[in-house]
């Protein structure tokens, strides 16, 4: 079968090119990004591939093959391979083909194992076979052709995390503790002193797949304002049970208290702060990774916490920056009920499956582009803005070819991007906007010459209160912020993100920046990313946007030229600003930069 108006060419790699110029191509984008990761999205072809991850997140969710072969069969173009369809069914079905569930004895657990060919690999693996043991009682339980091991009950997250990586998620079966009872819940919207609120549609569901599914943990990935706070909230409600919140930072924890406190029923001495700061252990307690992740010696004193109360849930927020540290404590307490929340599963670090294996499966998520359309988030317009690169500049940028840290550096910190702050904030006189960036001495050049305050991590926890309060208040309207602001920061006033420098290619950076203005408003948001021409910079810029293209979104692409100096040397003019069509090389002279309208987009 061929049909040349259909969007997908499923290939035999597992790959799958997405042609953004056919009709049904958005429709295709979105069934994609229930099963696939996008690899790359140039202007005409996006690259996506079947992962084993994606393919286990499509069946913990509920997907069957039979779904996901209609999908890819619906749109594709040439059809699917027999042999990518063989796959899909086997690495689906790879997904409850293991089991851990509660044994008899004290201390351990049994994992059922469907294959005694599986089995056997299992137990002669040098990473898998100390952590399992096979017994004559639990294998006379088993039917014909499965096997079962005894597990201790404290390998329980080791095992998890050791087979996913081998190709064979666990489904986990054993069940929780339900710690100690906590009765509190969703403050009446009517009730004097809460302000009015309710839970929308979108989170009554993720609570109730994740309640559903296990009777509680896996990952709900909901946009950056959309509002997973309230998600983590109506999940402690509903299981009435002393819980453990963990945090990005002191800022977002304080957050945390502060709608705890808003919009349940919780009493003020039943919320406590737990960071470098203050040290209070209370039935719901938020704490931050950073004082988690402290180390004395060869020893985490702050581990203790997750033991020190019978926790009944535990909220990781921001799920996808979870350290290392706080991953081992996590496979140590898989008893406790655990929530992941996070607006991308994206980790460069490759540790998503384990995310998969120690927090739990994605049990839901709402693409971005939806929630848009029903108002939940802002309608957002997206904007790389190539800067010209001075002569002298380019010269520093050659001279570190030997160090790829270092040229980045001086891409990212061109003083040309300034002059494109300058007249971007121009245009959005009056709004509510924040220039964030990665490097301080660059942030500190700009907040003098735009006399706007600076927050970095360096800027005191007050301080950085009082700047928030300040910005949502109107009394500021420009804040210059450095990567401390990337994540769990409540500013809903904020519409103009400008960044002018990030962390090489970071995929969930880039999304979480957009977050930041992403909470509804009339006028819609405006998110520019400002990056040097022909420079390492613009290439790590095309793997920043991968998850947000993914998401449905497309990048305007326009120039900010220097004009040429006499002789024709680039670099002694004056700025001139031109636009240029993603798909086109030569520039058309325009009198001013178009910034807002946007006209020539990449998907």
């Amino acid at each position: 079968m061929h049909d040349p108006d259909a969007p997908l060419i499923v290939q035999g790699d597992r790959s799958v090119l997405l042609d953004v110029h056919t009709p049904q191509w958005e429709a295709a984008r979105d069934a994609l990004a229930r099963f696939a990761e996008l690899e790359k999205s140039p202007e005409h072809v996006h690259t996506y591939r079947l992962t084993p991850l994606s393919l286990w997140n499509a069946a913990s969710a509920g997907a069957s093959v039979a779904e996901v072969l209609d999908a890819l069969r619906t749109h594709a173009r040439y059809g699917v391979p027999d042999h990518v369809a063989t796959d899909i069914a086997d690495t689906m079905g790879r997904y409850g083909r293991l089991r851990l569930l509660p044994a008899a004895a004290a201390g351990t657990l049994r994992l059922e194992v469907d294959d005694d060919a599986v089995a056997e690999e299992i137990a002669r693996n040098p990473s898998t076979g100390p952590l399992v043991r096979r017994a004559a009682a639990a294998a006379a339980a088993t039917s014909a052709g499965e096997a079962s091991f005894e597990v201790d009950l404290v390998g329980r997250g080791t095992l998890k995390q050791k087979l996913a990586r081998l190709g064979w998620p666990v489904e986990d079966r054993v069940g929780f503790v339900d710690g100690e009872p906590l009765d509190f819940a969703l403050r009446d919207p009517t009730t004097a002193g809460g302000r009015p609120f309710a839970v929308r549609p979108y989170q009554r569901a993720a609570v109730d797949a994740f309640l559903r599914a296990g009777a509680g943990h896996g990952v709900v990935v909901l946009p950056c304002g959309a509002g997973k706070t309230v998600v983590g909230m109506a999940a402690a409600a509903a299981l009435r049970a002393e819980t453990l919140i963990l945090c990005t930072n002191v800022v977002a924890a304080r957050q945390w208290m502060a709608e705890l406190l808003d919009k349940t029923t919780l009493r003020p001495d039943q919320v406590g702060e737990y960071d470098g700061r203050a040290k209070e252990v209370r039935p719901v307690t938020c704490a931050t990774y950073q004082i988690l992740s402290r180390r004395r010696g060869d020893a985490y004193p702050h581990f203790a916490l997750f033991t020190s109360r019978p926790w009944g849930l535990i909220i990781y927020d921001e799920v996808h920056l979870l350290p290392a540290p706080v991953f081992r404590i996590t496979a140590e307490i898989q008893a406790r009920r655990r929530l992941g929340l996070t607006a991308t599963l994206v980790r460069e670090d490759g540790l998503q499956t384990d995310v998969f294996s120690l927090i739990g499966p994605k049990r839901h998520d709402v693409p971005w582009k939806e929630m848009e359309r029903d108002g939940f988030i802002a309608t957002a317009a997206c904007q790389e803005v190539r800067v010209d690169v001075t002569s002298a500049l380019r010269a520093e940028y050659a001279a570190k070819a030997d160090d790829p840290h270092a040229q980045y550096r001086v891409a990212a910190c061109n003083a040309l991007k300034d002059e494109v702050v300058v007249e971007l904030l121009a245009r959005h006189a009056g709004e509510h906007v924040l220039v964030i960036g990665q490097y301080i001495a660059q942030l500190e050049r700009l907040a003098r010459r735009l006399g706007a305050p600076l927050i970095t991590g360096e800027t005191p926890t007050a301080v950085r209160e009082r700047l928030y309060a300040d910005f949502r208040a109107g009394r500021e309207r420009l804040l210059v912020v450095s990567k401390v602001a990337n994540f769990s920061i409540d500013l809903p006033e904020a519409s103009v993100l400008v960044q002018v420098s990030g962390t090489f290619g970071s995929r969930q950076e880039e999304a979480q920046r957009l977050g930041r203005v992403l909470r509804p408003k009339a006028r819609g948001a405006f998110f520019y990313s400002l990056v040097s021409r022909d420079t390492s910079e613009q290439r790590f810029g095309l793997n920043r946007q991968l998850f947000l293209t993914e998401q449905g979104y497309r990048y305007a692409v326009e120039d900010w030229r220097l004009q040429a100096g006499p002789g024709g040397a680039t670099g002694d003019g004056a700025p001139q600003n031109v636009t240029v069509d993603a798909a086109e090389t030569t520039p058309v002279a325009a009198p001013a930069l178009n910034l807002a309208a946007a006209p020539n987009a990449r998907s």
